[in-house]
């Protein structure tokens, strides 16, 4: 589903934010980054979601090669994957079925349909009884939820995550996570930047490791002494 060629990035003020990495994640499988505030978390998830490009190395992702893929093509491609951010992103004048539904607007979905995935997408994050409210009514787990529910509308074969429980408490990282992992069983692959070392030993899932741009480990628990 994921693969990285020796992919480095380098920003013109001459900062190596990325060097040469190379990893592959297989389609379903559910996948942590970790390391230290500037180790490149955020940049590797860029690159997959073509926010970024890289300056030397290949991406692929679910088979296409994204140098090839041109500026047109990009908002294609993002809808094969959905992005989940640490702040919710939000449309505050909008409802939280409004919010969800806009992947599929964007794709011009029929309207029977779009209620049809919006609501069961509502109800995978435990939030049916909320379409109609407001998003700043919604407590900050609530709102991540909500986010949670316009990733995964569009039925994308990857989710990418950028700190998703940064500003939850341990009990709702926990939950949050496990919503995650819930997706991986479906067949969804999950790659999510965290740097709660205590959450990602709980869930005991496959961590790369960066540290200054480098993937110095990547720790697989069943593989574990």
């Amino acid at each position: 589903m994921l693969r990285f060629d020796n992919v480095s990035k380098r920003y013109v003020t001459g900062l190596d934010v990325l060097a040469g990495l190379s990893f592959e994640v297989a389609a379903g499988e559910m996948v942590f980054v970790t390391g230290h505030s500037g180790a490149g978390k955020s940049t590797l998830l860029k690159l997959v979601g073509l926010l970024e490009r890289p300056t030397r190395g290949q991406v692929h992702v679910d088979g296409a090669d994204l140098a090839r893929v041109r500026s047109r093509g990009i908002p294609y491609l993002r809808r094969r994957i959905g992005m989940v951010f640490q702040d919710h992103r939000l449309l505050l004048d909008r409802s939280v079925f409004d919010n969800v539904a806009l992947p599929l607007l964007i794709t011009g979905t029929p309207r029977g349909e779009i209620a049809r995935r919006v609501r069961a997408a509502l109800d995978k994050v435990g939030l049916l009884a909320r379409e109609r409210a407001a998003p700043q009514m919604l407590s900050t787990g609530e709102q991540q939820r909500v986010g949670i529910a316009r990733a995964i509308v569009g039925k994308p074969p990857l989710i990418i995550a950028d700190e998703p429980t940064g500003n939850l408490d341990p009990q709702l990282s926990v939950e949050i996570m496990n919503l995650f992992a819930e997706f991986g069983e479906v067949g969804t692959t999950v790659l999510v930047a965290s740097h709660d070392l205590f959450l990602l030993k709980r869930m005991r899932k496959r961590v790369l490791v960066l540290d200054h741009g480098r993937l110095i480990d990547d720790f697989r628990p069943g593989e574990a002494a």
